[in-house]
């Protein structure tokens, strides 16, 4: 492709906001997937403001250039990574953030950071629950685009769950207003819905309404090892069949023993799994629910089971869960997966992939949102060893399967992207995927938005 396109584009928006720059190109070729297959986009575009996406999605239209959407480029499906004669549309420089008290709601832009909006909140006394592991340096685009979810989603839900309202420009640029500071509206389509956890393959957030909630009191926490992984998740069905735990997250031993190599303290690295549930429930129900737990645990055959009200011996424990990403880097590739089953699934699903992972000769360790199902088996593997890659596809693939068979979900919050979008039929079935498409082609005629992720 010649240049004459992006220059018009360059010469059309204020100086700095379209790089061509190999440097700057390769900062943005994929996201924390590794994604890349030696694609090279032919512009990043770094947008101030909704006219400036205008302004990129009508020239996109008139010469047929592809555009893909970009948050903080911390998603792990490649649902952000370029691809190759497309360009990349940055939302990192729009990150307002207003908070009005008297709906409860926050005025986000897509490119602030989760935790950006956790903290304006928190100065009125104020709560924005969805937690990605990554809330820290994750953008609110990006939430959006995968439907995130987080540490707290068995009690409190995920990201559309806080969507009230959403500004969306469509690939013709035309820019639309959906919903508003609104607790109940039901005029016409739930379109806010169904462009949450789209993907950018629908259109582009250049503006959200977020529901906020009052701030909640410390949680008390519990903490139990188990002696195998059996055990552990057996105890995560009794607790989700009797309470609703503000989070109940779970490690094997693979992700306990990285961790406290990366992170001493004083894990137990002997032990098998390990769960790491909270309850914010007021007053003494909080103690009622954590004892509850802690007796599920046990009959379960927890091997040592303990609870704490101290909120930074509470936060070593979910700073450890957070970390696990991070801890496993060090041992390999890392394919990242996001499986989802109904609870009571959890442990043939886990079993499951520990046969996967035996069979083709890979490391799948296992952490989990397990309160609400959601799986992380990351498939490690040596990526310089093209039969240790094509084991460890075969491995991704047939957790994939595992969690279809089970009832499950191929993604829990990652999205599809790039690297799921091949299961994606074998879970919605035909009739499903013959609607999504219908609907991808009636908002996108053109296939410009992300062409090649989810769809």
């Amino acid at each position: 492709m010649t240049s004459e396109p992006v220059d018009e584009l360059a010469s059309a928006l204020p100086d700095g906001v379209v790089a061509t720059d190999p440097a700057v190109i390769e900062k943005y070729r994929t996201d924390w997937s590794r994604n890349t297959d030696g694609v090279i986009p032919i512009a990043v575009v770094r947008v101030n403001d909704a006219d400036q996406v205008q302004q990129v999605m009508r020239w996109a239209t008139r010469h047929q250039i592809a555009v893909v959407p970009r948050g903080a480029g911390t998603g792990l499906s490649g649902g952000s990574s370029g691809i190759s004669g497309a360009i990349v549309l940055s939302m990192e420089r729009m990150t307002g953030v207003e908070i009005d008290v008297a709906t409860r709601t926050a005025i986000v832009e897509p490119g602030a950071l989760n935790i950006d909006v956790k903290r304006a909140a928190a100065e009125h006394g104020l709560w924005y629950p969805p937690d990605p592991s990554s809330y820290e340096i994750c953008s609110i685009g990006g939430n959006l685009a995968t439907n995130a979810g987080g540490l707290c989603c068995v009690k409190y839900g995920v990201t559309t769950d806080y969507v009230l309202g959403l500004d969306v420009v469509l690939a013709d640029g035309t820019l639309v207003t959906l919903g508003g500071p609104r607790i109940k509206d039901s005029a016409g389509l739930s379109l806010v819905k169904m462009f949450v956890g789209s993907e950018g393959t629908l259109g582009i957030f250049t503006r959200t309404v977020l529901r906020l909630v009052p701030a909640l009191p410390p949680a008390a926490t519990m903490v139990a090892t188990f002696r195998s992984p059996e055990d552990a998740t057996r105890a995560v069905v009794a607790i989700g069949a009797k309470l609703r735990p503000s989070m109940l997250e779970y490690m094997d031993q693979f992700n306990i023993r990285a961790v406290e190599k990366l992170r001493p303290m004083g894990l137990d690295t002997e032990a098998e799994a390990m769960l790491i549930a909270q309850s914010d429930a007021p007053d003494g129900a909080r103690t009622t629910e954590i004892a509850l737990m802690s007796t599920l645990c046990r009959e379960a055959g927890a091997k040592e089971v303990l609870s704490t009200d101290d909120p930074d011996e509470a936060e070593m424990f979910v700073a450890a869960r957070r970390a696990c990403f991070h801890a496993l880097e060090p041992y390999g590739k890392i394919m990242f997966e996001d499986v989802g089953v109904p609870i009571p699934q959890l442990p043939d699903l886990v079993a499951g992939i520990e046969e996967i992972a035996q069979r083709h000769g890979v490391l799948i360790p296992v952490v989990a949102h397990a309160g609400d199902g959601n799986t992380h088996p990351n498939v490690i593997h040596d990526g310089s060893d093209p039969d240790a890659v094509r084991r460890a596809q075969l491995a991704f693939d047939e957790v994939m399967d595992l969690a279809i068979r089970l009832g499950g979900t191929i993604t829990g919050e990652h999205g599809v992207g790039r690297l799921k979008r091949n299961k994606l039929a074998d879970q919605l079935g035909p009739e499903a995927m013959e609607l999504t498409r219908r609907i991808k082609t009636a908002l996108d005629p053109d296939n410009l938005l992300n062409p090649g992720s989810l769809i």
